[in-house]
């Protein structure tokens, strides 16, 4: 911790002495709100924000932007597999650029070892093909967006979201740099986690899984429907029949088919209210340190 706020520190303050650092506690079991508390009183440009629990990484990244006030918002995992020394990187990038409003990193390959590098390739695979909005593949954390970018971030009211898909629903001008990624060993990212993240974030991002079903039921139905035309042809043909198996089969996959069609079309209506109707907060503040608001 003491080793990223001083890389932070120096690294902002290269580019402006009006800056600040904010922590975002989301429910660590060790004592890292301690030792913000006790950077705090050695910097007065570093701030805390507690969560009353652990409500998930990616919302806890919104309080964290939701009370950023700069005009260049800096994101970065504390854990220094990121270099907080890509800020520099960034803002030339951003600044350079016309019209440009957040610069976000990625891997070019991924770190870790091959459960991982492959999880993580049919992680991306599969989100592409299910997604309606497309994720650019292997995103870290490390992102720098304009004040106009976070301001419509911010006007997104969504409770279950993945942050690299609320990115790319923005819009605006972006660009990807490659950066290094150091593996620091076990990830934090269970399979349970990662299988949850892909689950919540296909859910929240597209109906597509709901319109497959739907497709899906609206297939079994023709497959009925052609198997029900043979069968008939097959009768007045005089051809062969197994009494009563066919009347017994068509009617399980006609109906099968139907009532799936039907389950599909009313799943699309209820994944548009459900996600609407409950309205609970994205997270809950515990207590700020050294802010205003």
């Amino acid at each position: 911790m003491n080793d990223f706020a001083a890389r932070a520190s120096a690294a902002a303050s290269r580019l402006s002495d009006s800056y600040e650092i904010i922590f975002v506690n989301d429910g660590p079991t060790d004592n890292a709100p301690a030792l913000v508390k006790s950077l705090i009183k050695e910097n007065s440009k570093i701030k805390l924000i507690e969560l009353s629990r652990n409500f998930g990484h990616h919302k806890a990244i919104m309080a964290g932007l939701e009370h950023a006030t700069g005009q260049y918002v800096f994101l970065i995992d504390s854990d220094l597999e990121e270099a907080p020394e890509d800020l520099l990187n960034f803002h030339s990038k951003i600044t350079s650029t016309p019209d440009l409003d957040a610069v976000y990193g990625f891997q070019i390959n991924r770190k870790g070892a091959f459960f991982e590098r492959f999880s993580g390739w049919i992680f991306y695979t599969l989100l592409t093909w299910l997604s309606d909005i497309p994720v650019p593949r292997n995103l870290t954390t490390t992102r720098l967006m304009s004040r106009r970018y976070v301001d419509g971030l911010m006007q997104f009211p969504e409770r279950e979201f993945m942050f690299g898909g609320l990115v790319e629903l923005a819009g605006f001008n972006t660009q990807g740099v490659a950066i290094n990624k150091l593996d620091k060993g076990t990830s934090s990212y269970t399979l349970k986690k990662k299988i949850d993240l892909f689950v919540n974030a296909i859910t929240s991002m597209s109906s597509k899984p709901l319109w497959l079903i739907f497709k899906s039921g609206l297939a079994i139905t023709a497959i009925a429907f052609a198997i029900f035309f043979i069968f008939l042809v097959r009768y007045f043909l005089g051809g062969p029949s197994v009494v009563g198996w066919p009347s017994l089969i068509l009617s399980i996959w006609m109906i099968g088919g139907i009532t799936i069609s039907f389950l599909g079309i009313i799943a699309i209506y209820l994944s548009k209210i459900f996600s609407e109707v409950k309205e609970r907060p994205r997270y809950i503040i515990k207590s700020l340190s050294n802010m205003d608001k």
